[in-house]
């Protein structure tokens, strides 16, 4: 299966200091020996058919790279200890689980990584690591459904009727030759974009695709800290837990949805943050990119990307917590009505995309002669804070939603207690924010270049108290409802 233009755009903007891969970092109670965590996945390995598969690349890129069955595969290459010292707490080994997630994926093997961090009295922490041309934030949670279990007691899965038996690679000749097909069809076809779609409604949506993309030039955004230079390899992580009955509460009250109030919390602790910094805010703006799942039904399951996305802009100067949630649901209103998301979707199907043969050069990212080690390992300064900043043209920061199972998930009869969602860093972009959900709570996890932004106790402070201002608002607004 060869890599669609979204997937592969994941692959080619990979550098050492942007990996293009998530992670998901689970608390498991009770202290899990690796053996059983091994034969607990191994168990489970069929029911994942990717996880088995390596990219191949067609010679001189004539396309995309394509999903094959690892002749090599081994699973000790995917799945690792890693004792900490003894006694350590959590907070330990969620620091170690960051600098284990640094490193880009080897290309050469299936794209996917487990650590098993042991050391901590009574808990064992699992590092999940998938890059993001395999797996989106919504297949990722079908992924977690096939390697957990849903009892305590569950029985492990019934395996194949037949041993696996990877398929013989394929030659680079039959690569080029079929590589070289699909690029005849394409021109015989008449290319991605055709008159059709620039009529009716598939022509409106594109044009409100490109009203959404003008905008980024026409309403530039304020420069925040962490836009202020390109990211390095060190991310460092916070992470919140709340009832997600009070976001819900919240939602009831004040209207919208919990993405519009987890959005809120969000931007009104940005606007905090940077007020506390002494930046300038006055007429200043923030945009947030919010990835939208266009995951139809029929396609649960399966891996890949289906996700588009908005680009809602706020206030960047800091405001009464109820008024800044109306702000959200009005812009969230706006940007549903316009049917952003299905036009930027449509958008990206529609216009021809880069000829693969022109990133050839990204595919040595990873290997010796990688040309963006150098900035990995020597970044650029961070510019001073003083002084006025440039207006930014892209968005400042990423909030993704991704939500979970509302029931617990056990892994060899030991309950995962609490799943963490880490969010990729790239570009200028040295913050972002993962709202996950699971067993009836809502977690927000805090991802940043610690160059770019030294603080993010501050920025977590600054959301969480945004959270506590919106559900003291709501409960006196139903005590006075109820009176």
């Amino acid at each position: 299966m060869r890599l669609t233009d979204h997937d592969a755009s994941f692959l080619y903007s990979e550098t050492a200091s942007g990996p293009m891969h998530g992670a998901t970092i689970s608390i498991v109670e009770g202290e899990l020996d690796f053996v059983t965590v091994y034969r607990h996945i191994e168990a489970r390995l069929h029911l994942v058919p990717r996880w088995r598969q390596r990219l191949v690349y067609v010679p001189f890129n004539l396309a995309h790279p394509k999903w094959v069955d690892d002749p090599d595969f081994d699973l000790t290459n995917h799945l690792k200890p890693h004792q900490l010292a003894a006694g350590a707490s959590v907070e330990d080994a969620l620091r170690a689980a960051m600098e284990l997630a640094e490193p880009l994926l080897p290309r050469e093997r299936p794209l996917w990584l487990t650590y098993v961090l042991q050391g901590v009295p009574g808990r064992t922490v699992l590092l999940q690591l998938g890059h993001h041309a395999m797996v989106d934030g919504a297949s990722g949670i079908d992924v977690s459904l096939m390697l957990f279990d849903l009892q305590k007691e569950a029985e492990p899965p019934a395996p194949p009727e037949q041993p696996w038996q990877p398929r013989v690679l394929p030659s680079p000749m039959d690569l080029a030759s079929e590589a070289a097909l699909e690029i005849a069809q394409g021109f015989a076809s008449g290319g991605a974009l055709g008159a059709g779609d620039l009529a009716g409604e598939r022509g409106e949506l594109l044009r409100r695709a490109g009203e959404s993309m003008t905008r980024f030039m026409a309403e530039p955004v304020i420069t925040a800290p962490w836009n202020a230079a390109p990211v390095g390899p060190k991310r460092d992580l916070r992470w919140r837990k709340y009832d997600f009955a009070d976001f819900r509460k919240i939602r009831r009250r004040f209207g919208g949805t919990v993405n519009d109030v987890v959005l809120a919390v969000v931007v009104e602790g940005a606007a905090r943050y940077l007020h506390a910094r002494g930046e300038q805010l006055e007429g200043r703006h923030l945009r947030v990119m919010c990835p939208v799942s266009v995951r139809r039904e029929d396609e649960r399951g399966a891996l890949g990307n289906r996700v588009s996305g908005i680009f809602p802009v706020f206030d960047a100067e800091p405001m009464d917590i109820v008024e800044r949630l109306r702000k959200v649901r009005w812009e969230t209103e706006h940007i549903k009505n316009n049917r952003e998301a299905q036009a930027m979707e449509l958008l990206m199907e529609s216009v021809p995309s880069i000829p693969p043969v022109a990133m050839a050069q990204t595919l040595f990212v990873g290997t010796q002669w990688d040309p963006t080690a150098v900035a990995a390992n020597f970044p650029l300064p961070v510019p001073p804070s003083f002084g006025p900043r440039l207006p930014m043209f892209g968005f400042n920061f990423t909030c993704s939603n991704v939500p979970g199972v509302q029931t617990p998930q056990y892994i060899a009869g030991h309950e995962v207690l609490d799943n963490l969602g880490l969010l990729m860093l790239g570009g200028n972009l040295g913050y972002g924010v993962v709202a996950s959900t699971y067993n009836r709570n809502l977690y927000l996890n805090f991802v940043c270049d610690p160059r770019l932004m030294e603080d993010l106790d501050v920025m977590a402070q600054s959301v969480d108290d945004a959270c506590t201002e919106l559900l003291s608002a709501a409960q006196q607004e139903h005590s006075a409802a109820t009176g």
